[in-house]
């Protein structure tokens, strides 16, 4: 097979669904808007999710795209050869237009036909069925029908087959799963075995097909929609027969900045240049986002704190001289620029915002090594007074499990820094204890995450529809009130309350607070019709509507006008008319960053 670039197979995926009568929608903000059931945008689907319900996207009922994705639930995984916290999803979708038939066709043609990958080293798993649903036994013969053998064909529970969890309630449906064999040195075997780590999933179709109801049904949905996922990263590597995906085109040139910066080589710190790779790309993708989080502690902004601080305490083991993360950052932005303009346009804040955190995560390190001192010196004293009742009495010198862990934890101290400076003064440290406190841990982030993550479904409540239209109605006010130098900078909403972030350099005065809940109290009480029309985004620009034109739009957009109050671009949903909000008031307002205002706001209180 020919060797494939990260553009090489971008456009592939481009041309293809084009010639299926696919329109190419943008990526979306890795911050997702109004969706409070996930920190980042974890996959394609999750922008499209008022689609799949139901509402008709502008661009029609065939859908494609590179979505931008942000999955922190491994973080620690990532320094081996395939796991990343920033990746991009090659993604299309079916909006209850085809269904089974055509997306498995059409995923063999592309992995046979366009990709050139030999038959003989794929295979496939479907739903095995339980006592709810049936197994899906028409997507197996579907597949069969294109030539595969059916021993590569497995079916597998619910945990492997079913999306997003058949404990959730909402769409959900079986998908298939496409795996590649990566063994260059051995054949396939004729017989599938999934739990042979040589197969690598490389591509999933969902087959959105049910409801599952509050009483444990699992109704058919009157819309069916096909949603599919393809890892770019993974794909590139295992398309090229590379056992690491650090190795293909995306990453080379990050490395050999490393290894240039370092005088070491990527084979002797294989696991330290990934994760500097991995969080350092993350990080600029946050930072660079046009709803740009800015590190913190808490929501996105301590994810984005916590991957950096992990690439500083990774830097050290290798020497990596002190600002050199944002030199790394640098080098992204220009990788990138051309897909994603908006890293160029706030490289600025990206590499201002890198050696803010070096620096004070420097003093950190400082007070960890002071921490550290107290362990020891309290081992010290403990055997000191053990001895002096009893001489015989033994007090190893063991830095106990839980203790290494709060170093790690709270300090930021990797397990290998705590041991080589305990060996240093003639102690151990409880290394299986540590592990043991830090899978107790883990656990609980992957509860935590299990909430957080549980299926990227938008809340798509009558309340939370009603603050998104009010939303729209403050910043008509805002600008009315402040100047048209106001844009919209992020937002997130809840069913309790809707925050908004704008463009703006001053605390607002009370008196400019109230102007503003006075025009959007005005506009609910003329219980105005919200109209919804789409058109072009020529159009939406000449008709006056605002939208955030350095990004990209499709070929028509939808335009939500509010008569006299507000005019936006926007995906939706909202209240039919502005009497549905009944009052609204701002119960805070504060600074999110510089130049940036952050206002919170209620309805119907």
């Amino acid at each position: 097979m020919e060797q494939l670039t990260r553009k090489d197979l971008i456009e592939k995926w481009r041309n293809f669904y084009l010639s299926k009568g696919h329109k190419e929608i943008p990526s979306a903000s890795v911050i997702p808007e109004n969706d409070p059931s996930v920190l980042f945008n974890t996959a394609g689907m999750q922008p499209l999710v008022p689609y799949l319900l139901g509402k008709s996207h502008p661009l029609g009922k065939r859908l494609f795209n590179v979505q931008k994705c942000i999955r922190t639930n491994d973080i620690d995984e990532v320094g081996d050869y395939c796991h990343h916290t920033f990746f991009e999803m090659l993604g299309n979708w079916s909006l209850g237009d085809y269904f089974k038939d055509e997306a498995v066709a059409w995923s063999y043609e592309m992995l046979t036909k366009v990709l050139n990958i030999p038959k003989d080293r794929l295979a496939f798993t479907v739903f095995k069925g339980n006592e709810q649903v049936k197994a899906d036994e028409y997507t197996a013969k579907l597949w069969i029908k294109q030539g595969v053998d059916k021993d590569r064909i497995a079916y597998l529970p619910a945990e492997d087959n079913w999306w997003p969890s058949m404990d959730l309630t909402g769409p959900c449906g079986s998908d298939t799963e496409m795996f590649y064999w990566t063994d260059n040195n051995n054949k396939a075997p004729k017989k599938f075995n999934p739990e042979d780590k040589r197969w690598m999933e490389i591509w999933n179709n969902v087959f959105m097909e049910f409801n599952h109801t509050t009483d444990g049904k699992f109704e058919p949905l009157k819309q069916k929609n096909i949603d599919t996922g393809m890892g770019l990263e993974r794909t590139i590597a295992v398309l090229n027969s590379y056992d690491d995906n650090y190795l293909t085109d995306i990453w080379r040139p990050i490395i050999k900045l490393i290894e240039n910066l370092t005088g070491k080589s990527y084979n002797d710190f294989k696991k330290e240049m990934r994760i500097i790779a991995d969080h350092i790309r993350t990080a600029t993708f946050i930072l660079g986002d046009e709803h740009s989080t800015l590190p913190s502690n808490t929501g996105a902004g301590y994810i984005l704190r916590r991957l950096i601080r992990r690439a500083i305490r990774t830097s050290k083991t290798i020497n990596l001289p002190k600002g050199s993360l944002s030199k790394i950052a640098l080098e992204y932005v220009s990788e990138y620029k051309s897909d994603y303009p908006e890293l160029e346009r706030n490289k600025d804040i990206i590499v201002k915002e890198l050696n803010n955190e070096e620096e004070k995560f420097s003093k950190t390190l400082e007070d960890g090594t002071k921490e550290f001192e107290k362990v020891i010196n309290s081992i010290i004293r403990k055997r000191e007074f053990m001895q002096k009742q009893n001489p015989n009495a033994i007090v190893e010198n063991i830095i106990s499990g839980k203790q290494a862990f709060r170093l790690y934890d709270t300090f930021g101290f990797p397990i290998e820094m705590t041991i080589e400076m305990a060996k240093e003064r003639g102690f151990n440290v409880d290394k299986n204890g540590f592990d043991n406190s830090y899978k107790e841990h883990q656990e609980l982030a992957r509860t935590t995450s299990a909430g957080m993550f549980k299926g990227g479904l938008a809340d798509t409540s009558e309340q939370t529809t009603r603050l998104h239209t009010a939303v729209h109605l403050m910043l008509g006010a805002l600008r009315k009130v402040l100047g048209e130098n106001v844009h919209q900078k992020g937002s997130n909403i809840t069913s309790e309350r809707a925050r908004f972030d704008f463009s703006f350099d001053r605390k607002l005065t009370d008196e400019e607070i109230k102007q503003v809940e006075d025009i959007v109290n005005e506009a609910i009480k003329k219980g105005i019709d919200v109209q919804c029309s789409e058109m072009t985004l020529e159009e939406a620009k000449n008709s006056g509507a605002l939208g955030e034109f350095e990004n990209k739009y499709g070929e028509k957009v939808t335009v939500y006008n509010i008569p006299g109050y507000s005019k936006e671009i926007c995906g939706g949903p909202h209240a039919k008319n502005t009497a549905e909000l009944k009052n609204f008031k701002i119960i805070k307002q504060e600074a999110s960053s510089a130049g940036v205002r952050r206002i919170k706001a209620i309805i119907n209180f």
